[in-house]
């Protein structure tokens, strides 16, 4: 069973940047879309940012603007940019490659391949 690995979280001020990165390892289903997800203390997982079947990018109206997603479908890598962070903005941030047609909803069910998650930390 294959799964995911997060890289590049870290602790920044308010409106500053960072950038994680997500790779494959191990085997993973064909045809599976890629998406970043959160979860921050007391909350629920979150949805952040995917990219469908089509290319086409979805990202959470927190984040509109200020993420942005792109993926390598080959490799099953991808990269979360993150620009103008919050201090809201702070949680556990997890990839994932899972169904299509799930993408990010029901971002509390563990379908497809998940990663240990990388800490982001924003302070005002």
């Amino acid at each position: 069973q294959g799964h995911m690995v997060e890289s590049g979280g870290g602790s920044v001020q308010s409106g500053g940047s960072l950038r994680l990165s997500c790779a494959a390892s191990g085997y993973v289903h064909s045809g599976y879309c890629m998406g970043w997800f959160r979860q921050a203390p007391g909350k629920e997982r979150e949805g952040v940012a995917g990219i469908d079947s089509d290319g086409k990018t979805k990202y959470a109206d927190s984040v509109k603007g200020r993420f942005t997603i792109s993926q390598d479908n080959a490799e099953y890598r991808s990269s979360l940019r993150m620009n103008s962070l919050k201090p809201e903005d702070t949680a556990m941030y997890y990839c994932a490659a899972r169904p299509c047609w799930l993408l990010l909803d029901q971002p509390g069910d563990d379908i497809g391949y998940w990663g240990q998650g990388t800490q982001v930390t924003v302070s005002s």
